[in-house]
């Protein structure tokens, strides 16, 4: 019944991308330009830090927000990375998932905004995150790369759109939960639909969009390893020259500092959504 293809959709999807790259690669630039300027910044910052403030710093971050026990915990595991000879990869892996969170935020919360406060809108926008959360990682490399060349800031973009989701997701679920009584007293006393909004309903839904924003953390790191494959650098790199030249030994340090800036990353942001 279906010995031959009769819906030709990859030779449509390749002329489609083929148009995009041909026609509009201006746009795809503007696109790319703050994303790259993002990261350079972050990336050149990070590596000219001494690798002792930068544990200190991020110590006295998980001490402020979780306790003694985290911020000793993220000083060994920051220290042990840099032991591994890995503490440029792993900047450069931080620079490119902060770089992509921050472009998370920028667009996430404003759509989870929408989302939660227009029943029209989240119908739209459910099967858009649908098809997103489901589309395998592997499937966004491709038109990345024909769009915007290779490299760290074609693994920020891919980074991007796999990432952003469970953010827009969590934060219209955060302003739906908001309960309805609250908002019918905002009214009542006169605050108008912006102050209910920055005054009410995004104070109350925080803790769940921090939460969203730590799901976002952590699938960016997770798609740090798929990026490696698309020449962009940090800690999939190891990862991946170990896998080509089967040397478990790279692959297993690499994997395991990602590992380590995972739980670090996770716990604090974790700590941040249960203090608010």
């Amino acid at each position: 019944m279906f010995e031959e293809q009769v819906i030709p959709l990859d030779i449509w999807v390749s002329q489609a991308v083929d148009w995009l790259v041909n026609n509009h690669r201006d746009f795809f630039q503007m696109i790319k330009w703050p994303v790259e300027q993002t990261l350079s910044g972050l990336d050149a910052g990070l590596n000219a830090l001494s690798p002792l403030l930068v544990i200190l710093v991020v110590g006295l971050i998980a001490w402020r927000f979780s306790g003694k026990l985290l911020a000793a915990f993220s000083a060994i595991a920051m220290t042990a990375i840099g032991l591994l000879g890995l503490w440029s990869d792993a900047m450069t892996t931080l620079a490119m998932v902060l770089s992509a969170v921050v472009f998370c935020i920028i667009v996430g919360i404003p759509l989870g905004i929408a989302g939660g406060r227009s029943d029209t809108f989240e119908a739209w926008l459910r099967p858009v995150l649908d098809a997103m959360q489901t589309t395998p990682a592997f499937v966004y490399l491709v038109p990345i790369v024909m769009l915007f060349s290779v490299g760290n800031v074609a693994g920020v973009l891919a980074t991007i759109v796999f990432a952003l989701p469970p953010i827009i997701r969590l934060t219209s679920l955060g302003i739906r939960q908001v309960h309805p009584e609250l908002i019918e007293a905002a009214v009542a006393f006169g605050a108008t639909r912006q102050q209910v909004l920055f005054r009410v309903q995004i104070p109350l839904a925080l803790p769940t969009i921090l939460a969203g924003l730590n799901q976002t953390i952590m699938m960016a790191l997770s798609m740090v390893v798929i990026a490696a494959l698309i020449g962009a650098g940090g800690l999939g790199s190891p990862v991946v020259l170990g896998l080509n030249t089967l040397d478990i030994g790279l692959a297993v340090i690499g994997g395991l500092s990602i590992v380590l800036m995972a739980i670090i990353l996770d716990r604090i942001t974790q700590a941040m959504a249960q203090k608010k």
